[in-house]
């Protein structure tokens, strides 16, 4: 993948129509009429990736209750994401499994090994018991997955345009939560 093929602020958010985790059909055009947060994150035992979903998770009641839904990417095999009690229960959010990253290459989402190294270097640790305090699941990488996966999030409108866009500079650099309550509030990024 190109690490300049990067989504532009007010450009059309890639499409998808998908099966998720729950063989459900999750179709982007269908989200039209509200604001979507869409999360793509490293493997299923990530944990920097799996505290990040636990904490919007936890924000998901009061999120949806603003008209902001969230939709979640991993790239881990379908049965990788199922074989944890933690990803079976992410549920109402869409989790979509894409183990051969074509959706990770459409959104843009970098693989740098020296961010991964770095990230691993000085926040893995602390990261592992933070997850562990959760009772958020911690493995080594399964399948197709990569160690040097950077996260990415992507705020998309009504009309199905991007209006923030997150590439994020370590493995917990994401989107801050501020940010995105605004966005679900005002349809608005920084004003």
């Amino acid at each position: 993948m190109s690490e300049s093929l990067t989504l532009s602020i007010n450009q059309k958010a890639p499409y998808f129509k998908l099966q998720d985790v729950y063989d459900r059909e999750i179709d982007l055009q269908s989200y039209r009429g509200k604001k979507v947060l869409v999360g793509f994150f490293r493997h299923a035992g990530c944990p920097f990736c799996n505290v990040r979903v636990h904490r919007l998770q936890r924000k998901m009641e009061e999120l949806k209750s603003l008209g902001l839904e969230m939709i979640f990417f991993f790239e881990s095999e379908k049965e990788v994401l199922l074989s944890k009690e933690f990803h079976q229960k992410i549920s109402p959010i869409p989790l979509i499994a894409d183990p051969d990253k074509t959706w990770y290459d459409a959104y843009g989402v970098e693989s740098s090994a020296r961010k991964s190294t770095i990230s691993h270097v000085t926040q893995f640790f602390q990261t592992v018991v933070r997850a562990k305090i959760n009772g958020l699941p911690v493995h080594m990488m399964k399948g197709k997955e990569s160690i040097n996966t950077i996260p990415a999030e992507f705020l998309i409108d009504e009309k199905g345009e991007v209006k923030h866009v997150h590439y994020a500079k370590d493995l917990n650099d994401r989107i801050h939560l501020d940010v995105i309550f605004q966005f679900a509030r005002t349809g608005k990024v920084g004003v």
